[in-house]
């Protein structure tokens, strides 16, 4: 499989971007992974009365469907809250391109099966000059051969660790990874079992 993602580019143009700001805290209660997509950026997306604020770019009609967000350095710092990525996800990213991530947000979006790529300052500067542009911008991203591509730029190389790659390419998070050795584990307790009868 080639490509991993192909969608539209929502630009947000911020550095630092916290993951109370993806999802705050107020909308941390529930024990369900449902329903976060309404709360993502909530005190930047809507006014005071609840309305959505038409100056946030998520608002902006020309971004509505997007699936690849394009932001600036350090991207999901803060609190280690596995609803930052939820949210993110079920609003409909599948891909977040910044500059830098926090460890932990990197961790829980491979887990969730979001891919983050980290490009120089100056490759975010060029993909967001063709995001003003008036034409939309709709990238591939071609995880197997870890390129970014366009009918507007030349192809754009980004890396990867090998173990998020396999595991975003074979679409397993932690659990599923551990569950493919099964057979295993089950061997290992037998012969345990075998070994000590008194437990």
């Amino acid at each position: 499989m080639s490509c991993f993602h192909q969608g539209l580019v929502a630009p947000l143009d911020k550095n630092n971007v916290d993951t109370d700001q993806i999802i705050p805290k107020q909308f941390l209660t529930s024990t369900s992974r449902d329903g976060f997509d309404k709360a993502l950026f909530y005190d930047w997306r809507y006014l005071g009365d609840g309305q959505p604020d038409p100056e946030f770019v998520l608002n902006y009609p020309q971004y509505q469907g997007a699936s690849i967000l394009l932001s600036r350095d350090n991207f999901g710092c803060g609190s280690s809250r596995e609803h930052a990525p939820w949210a993110l996800k079920q609003y409909g990213f599948s891909v977040i391109i910044a500059e830098s991530f926090a460890d932990i947000f990197f961790n829980n979006c491979a887990n969730n099966q979001m891919l983050t790529i980290a490009l120089a300052s100056a490759q975010l500067d060029a993909l967001f000059a063709l995001c003003e542009s008036e034409q939309a911008l709709h990238i591939e991203v071609d995880l197997a051969n870890q390129q970014l591509r366009s009918s507007r730029f030349a192809p754009i190389t980004f890396s990867v660790r090998a173990d998020v790659k396999e595991r975003l390419l074979s679409g397993l998070d932690f659990i599923g990874v551990t569950e493919q050795y099964n057979a295993q584990i089950d061997a290992f307790e037998q012969q345990l079992k075998a070994q000590r009868p008194w437990q």
